[in-house]
C-alpha cells in the first residue's frame, strides 16, 4: 500500500493496536479462515484422486482445458481491474472507480457463465454430484468457489450502486439504486439462461454443427426472452450510470474498496490453486 493510501486508512477508519484498520484486519481474519476451508476441500479431492475407485469418471474425457484456461485468464484479468479500482478510489477518481468495478463485474460474470456451461456439459456427459467420488469432490470444490465468486460480484454491485449516493442528503436515490440492482439481477439471470440453452442445444444437436445449433437456439423462446431482457437491462444501467450531481463517495471509501479487493484477489488465488490441482495435474 502506498503512503497516501495508508494516510487515508488512518484518517477515515478506526485502527487497532497494530495500526491496521479494523475493516482490513477483519477481512484478513475472514480470509485466513477461508484458507483452511478451501484447504480441506482441496485436500479431500487430492486424497481421493491419489486412491481412485475402479469405476471413477475419467477426467480427460469430460474436461475442456481450453475453456477452463480461458475462464482462468478472465478471472485473472478481473483482478487487474479490481486493483485499478482500488487505486482510482484512493485518488478520489469516482468515475474511474465505477468503470473498473463494472469491468470486474463483467469479467466475473463471464467466469460464472463458463462455469454454468461447464457444469451443465459435464452432467450431459454423465458426471454428476452423485455419479462417483470424483464428481462429488469436484462439484463441491469448484461449486463452493463459484459461490464465492457470486458473493464477490454481489458485493461489487452494491459498491457500484453506493458510488451514486448524492452528497445532498435531501436528494432521493434509493429507488434509483433498487432499479440498478434489479437491472444487474435481470442481466445476470438472462446470461445464465442463455448459457444453459446453448449447452442443452449443443448436447442435442452437436457443438460442431453450427447450423443445427443456431437453428435450435433461434426456435427456443427462452433465448429470445433472455436476449431481450439482457439488452433492456444494459440500456437501463447505461442511462442510470450517467449522473452529474456531487456524490458522497471518494477517498474516505478507499478502505471499503480495498477490503473488497482483498476478497476478490483471494478468490482468484484460490482458483489458480484449483485450476492447477484439479485440472492441470490430470494432464501430467
Amino acid at each position: 500500500m502506498s503512503a497516501h493510501a495508508g494516510t487515508i486508512d488512518h484518517h477515515h477508519d478506526h485502527t487497532t493496536v497494530t495500526g491496521i484498520p479494523n475493516k482490513k484486519l477483519f477481512m484478513w481474519a475472514f480470509l485466513a479462515s477461508d484458507c483452511m476451508f478451501f484447504g480441506a476441500l482441496i485436500s479431500t479431492h487430492v486424497i481421493y484422486r491419489l486412491h481412485p475407485a475402479p469405476d471413477i469418471t475419467d477426467p480427460l474425457r469430460v474436461f475442456s482445458l481450453e475453456l477452463t484456461s480461458f475462464s482462468t485468464f478472465i478471472l485473472l484479468m478481473s483482478s487487474l481491474l479490481m486493483a485499478l479500482a482500488v487505486g482510482a478510489c484512493q485518488k478520489g477518481k469516482v468515475e474511474a472507480t465505477r468503470k473498473m468495478i463494472l469491468g470486474t463485474i463483467f469479467f466475473g460474470l463471464i467466469f460464472l457463465g463458463c462455469q454454468v456451461y461447464e457444469f451443465t456439459h459435464f452432467v450431459h456427459l454423465g458426471m454428476t454430484l452423485k455419479s462417483d467420488i470424483f464428481g462429488s469432490t469436484f462439484y463441491t470444490l469448484t461449486g463452493t468457489h463459484g459461490v464465492h465468486v457470486a458473493i464477490g460480484i454481489l458485493w461489487l454491485v452494491f459498491m457500484y450502486i453506493r458510488t451514486f449516493k448524492p452528497a445532498d442528503a435531501s436528494r432521493a436515490w434509493i429507488a434509483r439504486g433498487l432499479t440498478q440492482f434489479a437491472a444487474f439481477a435481470i442481466a445476470t439471470v438472462a446470461v445464465m439462461v442463455m448459457m444453459l440453452e446453448v449447452t442443452h442445444a449443443g448436447a442435442e444437436h452437436g457443438y460442431t454443427n453450427f447450423n443445427a445449433l443456431a437453428g435450435a437456439l433461434f426456435h427456443t423462446p427462452f433465448v429470445a426472452i433472455s436476449t431481450t431482457a439482457f439488452a433492456l437491462s444494459i440500456g437501463v444501467l447505461f442511462l442510470l450510470g450517467r449522473s452529474s450531481w456531487a456524490v458522497d463517495f471518494g477517498e474516505a471509501n478507499a478502505i471499503d474498496v480495498e477490503s473488497m479487493g482483498l476478497y476478490w484477489h483471494f478468490v482468484d488465488i484460490v482458483w489458480i490453486v484449483i485450476f492447477t490441482v484439479v485440472y492441470l495435474l490430470e494432464y501430467l
